[in-house]
């Protein structure tokens, strides 16, 4: 084949998802994954540095189209209002990737070397969050606060996206929902609200209540 294969991106990542239900993770090889892509180990190498990229390849993406959100926001809107704004602005590209998102959550709570670099992307979000609300006259220290509470947003409503069915909306709306019950929380005003649908965490914890 051609030096340059037209979206050679996509198909190893569609690919690489491919054995990774078939197969698992574990015995899945970047050879295999190359060849069921129709395309060489060289090539694979060219778009990812190991087969665990494959699943966070878009994370630099996603932290500049937070971060450019974050410096088009009007000046006084309020910081994490700012943050959570920018974090619904991630939608769209979601809303497209459905089930491949709960594919790749799947694979990543089963396995800790995953959970471990899903952790680094995220911090390293957090940091690009931080300094972007520190450009626009944020104090350090609130800065980071605040940029850690958004990714808490971020992975809460994430994970009840992915379980959603369609009853309760997009990622936008659980980005509102998990800022409105953190704010209900902080402000000690009581329990959720009834209409946010729980996570297999909370499910859990509820079952382990006496």
């Amino acid at each position: 084949m051609g030096r340059w294969e037209p979206n050679a991106q996509e198909r190893l990542r569609h690919a690489a998802m491919e054995l990774f239900q078939e197969r698992g993770y574990d015995r899945t090889t970047v050879e295999e994954i190359a060849a069921r892509a129709g395309l060489t180990e060289r090539t694979f190498f060219r778009y990812f540095n190991d087969k665990r990229e494959v699943l966070f390849s878009g994370s630099k993406e996603l932290e500049k189209l937070i971060v450019d959100a974050i410096q088009s926001a009007p000046p006084a809107m309020a910081p994490l209002d700012t943050v959570a704004t920018a974090l619904e602005a991630t939608t769209p590209g979601f809303e497209e990737r459905r089930a491949y998102a709960r594919k790749r959550q799947a694979l990543i709570a089963e396995h800790a070397e995953l959970r471990e670099r899903e952790l680094i992307k995220l911090s390293s979000l957090a940091s690009a969050i931080a300094d972007s609300l520190r450009a626009r006259g944020v104090a350090r220290p609130a800065a980071s606060l605040i940029a850690e509470a958004g990714i808490a947003i971020f992975k809460n409503a994430f994970e009840r996206w992915v379980e959603d069915t369609g009853e309760h909306g997009d990622l936008s709306h659980h980005v509102r929902a998990v800022l409105a019950e953190l704010r209900l929380v902080t402000a000690g005003t009581g329990a959720a609200p009834s209409s946010l649908p729980p996570t297999k965490a909370t499910r859990r914890g509820r079952r382990a209540s006496p």
